[in-house]
C-alpha cells in the first residue's frame, strides 16, 4: 500500500504549463504532481471521461478503442475516478500507453482507495498524476467537477465521452471543453439505458460527434471496419442458434432465463451454448450471455 509516496511531490509554475492549460479562462496558477513531467507527454493527448457506474458495453469501447490510440502514441487524459476513468488509466497502461491523472483531491489523498496500485502503476510506468490543490486537501463535492476543467484543457485531440446519464459530471466536463473551443466525441448508446442518455443526448443536439471507430477519432477511415464485414455470418446457423440469436439481439440474459424461452431440452440448448461460446459467436460473463 501506498508505495506511490516513493515518488516525490513536485510543482510546476503556470509558466511551464502546457499551451493548451495555459489558455484557459481560470487556469491555476501552479500544479503539484507526482511522476514524469515532460512537455513531450502532452503533445497528442485524448481526454476521456465517463459513467463511474459503467457497464460491460463501456469496459468493451475502451478495450476495443485503446490499442489503436496508443498505437498512435496518444496521451490518454483523465479524472482516476471508478468507472471509465479508472478503466481508461488501466487499459492504457496495459497497451503500453502514458496517462495522465487528474485528481479532485492533493496528491497525498488517496481517492478512491481502491485505485491505490493503479496510482503506483501509473508512475512506474513513466505516466503523470497531477493536482492543482495542496497535497493534504481532501476531495470534496464541487473539486471533481472543478478539476475537470483540467482534463479538458489538456486534451488536443478533444474529450472522448464514453457512457454518460443526462446530469452526469462528463456532461459538466463536455460543457468545460465546450467553452475551451475543443473537439467533443461521444460514444451512442443503447436507446433507455441511462448511462446512454448523456451521450446521446450530445450527439442528437449537435453538440458531440458520433463515434463509432478510433478512425472517427483520428480523422481517417483507417481504423474503422469495412462495412461490408461489419456484421457476423448468421447464415449457415442450426435453427435453434438462430433462436438464441434473435433473443439475443434483443436482451442480455441468463442461460436459465434462456431455457425458459426457447422450447428445446436444456441439454441441447447448454450444448449449443457451449458450440456457440467456441465459435465466439456469443460471450459470458457474469453469468449472463451476451452476442459477441
Amino acid at each position: 500500500m501506498n508505495e506511490w509516496k516513493k515518488w516525490p511531490i513536485k510543482i510546476v509554475e503556470k509558466k511551464d504549463f502546457p499551451k493548451s492549460l495555459k489558455k484557459i479562462k481560470d487556469c491555476p496558477e501552479k500544479i503539484y504532481y507526482r511522476g514524469n513531467w515532460n512537455q513531450k507527454i502532452f503533445e497528442k493527448t485524448l481526454a476521456i471521461v465517463g459513467s463511474r457506474a459503467m457497464t460491460r458495453y463501456g469496459k468493451e469501447i475502451i478495450t476495443k478503442f485503446m490499442p489503436n490510440l496508443i498505437g498512435e502514441k496518444i496521451t490518454i487524459v483523465s479524472g482516476f475516478m471508478y468507472g471509465v476513468d479508472s478503466e481508461a488509466h488501466k487499459n492504457c497502461l496495459e497497451c503500453g500507453g502514458k496517462t495522465v491523472a487528474v485528481l479532485g483531491s492533493g496528491l497525498d489523498e488517496l481517492y478512491p482507495i481502491q485505485n491505490d496500485k493503479l496510482y503506483t502503476e501509473i508512475l512506474e510506468k513513466e505516466g503523470l498524476i497531477i493536482s492543482e490543490y495542496e497535497p493534504d486537501f481532501k476531495a470534496t463535492l464541487w473539486s471533481f467537477p472543478q478539476r475537470n476543467r483540467i482534463v479538458s484543457a489538456l486534451s488536443t485531440m478533444g474529450v472522448l465521452i464514453i457512457e454518460a446519464g443526462l446530469k452526469s459530471g462528463s456532461l459538466i466536463t463536455a460543457k468545460l471543453a465546450l467553452k475551451q473551443n475543443k473537439k467533443i466525441l461521444a460514444i451512442p448508446g443503447q436507446i433507455g439505458s441511462k448511462t446512454a442518455e448523456g451521450t446521446n443526448w450530445l450527439i442528437q443536439s449537435g453538440g458531440a460527434k458520433m463515434v463509432t471507430c478510433v478512425g472517427d477519432i483520428l480523422g481517417n477511415s483507417i481504423h474503422c471496419p469495412d462495412q461490408q464485414n461489419l456484421f457476423k455470418d448468421y447464415s449457415n446457423l442450426s435453427d435453434l442458434e438462430k433462436q438464441i440469436v434473435e433473443i439475443l439481439e434483443n436482451e442480455e440474459i441468463t442461460i436459465d432465463e434462456l431455457c425458459m424461452k426457447v422450447k428445446s431440452p436444456i441439454s441441447e440448448i447448454s450444448t449449443t451454448i457451449s458450440m456457440m461460446l467456441m465459435r465466439d459467436l456469443i460471450v459470458q460473463e457474469n453469468d449472463k450471455i451476451y452476442l459477441s
